[in-house]
C-alpha cells in the first residue's frame, strides 16, 4: 500500500482527494494536515511514501513546509498540488526538494497516476510547469552547455533520469551497480549546476537532449 499523507487548508478538498484515493487498491490516506506546520509534525511523524503538499496554506507555504521537511528528512517525495503557476510559488517548491508539480485542474485519475509514478521514483511535472521552468532557464542566461563537461555514463545517466528512470531502473539498464548509479546522479548535478533530479530533467529537455 502507498501511504498517503494530505496537506491542504481546504477541508473539501482533503474530503475529496482522500475519497477518491479510498477507492484505489493500493493507496491509503494515513493523515491530513490542514496548514504548513502541521503538515512538517505530520510528515516527519508518520513517514509515508507520499506527501500530497498544497502550496497557498497558514502558518507556512507549501514551499516552506517542504524544505523543512527535506532538511530533516531527504527520502521524503513531496507532490505539490496547486492552482498556481506563478513563478514564485513554482521555482521555491521545486527548487526546496518537491519531487513532483502537478495542477489541481488535473483530474483524480492523473493524481493518482503521479502518486504511482513518484513513489517509483519518477518525476511528474505538468507540461504548463516545464514551459515555465524552460522559460526561467532562458532569462538566467542558461544557454551554456554544461552537459559538455558530462562523460558517456553520466549523460546517459542523464538521459535515463529524463525518461523517469529510477536510480535501480537505471542500474539494471546500464549493468552497473546501484552505488555507481548514485555517484553519477551526484556528477550529474553537480557538473549542471542543479539541485537535484528534477532540475536536471528540465535541463536535458531544455537543451533538446530528450524530446
Amino acid at each position: 500500500m502507498i501511504r498517503v499523507l494530505l496537506a491542504d487548508d481546504h477541508e473539501m478538498v482533503r474530503i475529496g482527494v482522500s475519497a477518491y484515493l479510498g477507492t484505489q487498491p493500493d493507496m491509503e490516506v494515513v493523515g491530513e494536515a490542514v496548514d504548513g506546520g502541521d503538515a512538517v509534525e505530520k510528515a516527519l511523524e508518520l513517514r509515508p511514501d507520499i506527501i500530497l503538499m498544497d502550496m497557498v496554506m497558514p502558518v507556512m507555504t507549501g514551499a516552506e513546509a517542504t524544505k523543512a521537511i527535506i532538511q530533516q528528512w531527504p527520502e521524503a517525495k513531496i507532490i505539490v498540488v496547486t492552482s498556481f503557476l506563478d513563478d514564485d510559488k513554482v521555482y521555491p517548491a521545486l527548487e526546496a526538494g518537491a519531487a513532483s508539480y502537478i495542477l489541481k485542474t488535473s483530474n483524480a485519475k492523473r493524481i493518482a497516476q503521479a502518486i504511482r509514478e513518484t513513489v517509483q521514483g519518477q518525476t511528474v511535472l505538468e507540461p504548463e510547469v516545464t514551459v515555465k521552468m524552460m522559460e526561467k532557464m532562458r532569462s538566467g542566461g542558461s544557454d551554456q552547455p554544461l552537459h559538455d563537461d558530462l562523460t558517456q555514463r553520466e549523460l546517459e545517466t542523464l538521459l535515463l533520469l529524463a525518461q523517469g528512470k529510477s536510480n535501480q531502473e537505471i542500474a539494471d539498464e546500464l549493468f552497473i551497480s546501484l552505488k555507481t548509479v548514485k555517484t553519477h546522479v551526484s556528477n550529474v548535478l553537480s557538473k549542471l549546476d542543479v539541485q537535484d533530479r528534477t532540475q536536471a530533467v528540465i535541463y536535458a529537455f531544455h537543451h533538446k537532449l530528450v524530446q
